[in-house]
């Protein structure tokens, strides 16, 4: 599918999707570091950068733990990739001119934002990233000895993408970049009036 670029947005914005095809082949720490530091630089409320990465190599013996916690569907594919990566936000900060820790509210999303960078770096770099939420939420936060004012976020599949004809026929059919909402559709000024909410 070609998708159609509007605006003079960067084509980095459009040539970035997210495969389940991947070739299984290993990617070093220092592939995968320029992925963490682009979504460092992520902004957030108050700069509280509230996003914590933890991760695991293919070929090491934490792949396998992170791989059992995706759900069968995802395993089927996320197998032949190069990392996983679990995000994760802090929920509480002591804020500027505060003594006691809050939330700001905007923590998944600033985290979101974060990913987001980290997406785009890993297109930038030769790799793919595709996000699911796929996987099993309370054995992640055992695994992952996840303190309580943490909250998963989502988990990242990373590597290079594959062929295609590795995936069960179902996913074959969707193993190309997906349409967006035209968009008219996202955007009003002044005022709520979208027609499909």
């Amino acid at each position: 599918m070609t998708r159609i670029v509007e605006n003079g947005v960067n084509p980095i914005f459009v040539e970035r999707w997210s495969p389940r095809a991947y070739d299984e082949s290993s990617i070093t720490e220092d592939e995968l570091k320029p992925l963490f530091e682009a979504a460092r630089w992520a902004p957030s409320a108050y700069n509280t950068q509230p996003w914590r990465f933890i991760y695991a190599h293919r070929d090491t013996p934490q792949w396998q733990v992170f791989l059992d916690l995706l759900i069968p569907y995802n395993r089927g594919w996320a197998q032949h990739a190069s990392a996983l990566v679990f995000a994760v936000s802090a929920q509480k900060f002591v804020l500027p001119g505060k003594t006691e820790a809050v939330s700001t509210g905007v923590e998944s999303y600033d985290t979101g934002a974060a990913v987001a960078f980290l997406a785009l770096q890993a297109s930038l770099s030769g790799l793919s990233a595709h996000i699911i939420t796929g996987y099993d939420k309370q054995a992640a936060r055992q695994v992952l000895a996840l303190p309580d004012d943490f909250q998963i976020e989502s988990a990242i599949v990373i590597g290079r993408q594959g062929d295609g004809s590795i995936l069960p026929p179902e996913l074959q059919a969707r193993e190309t970049p997906t349409p967006r909402q035209p968009l008219e559709s996202l955007i009003a000024e002044g005022r709520f009036g979208f027609k499909d909410a």
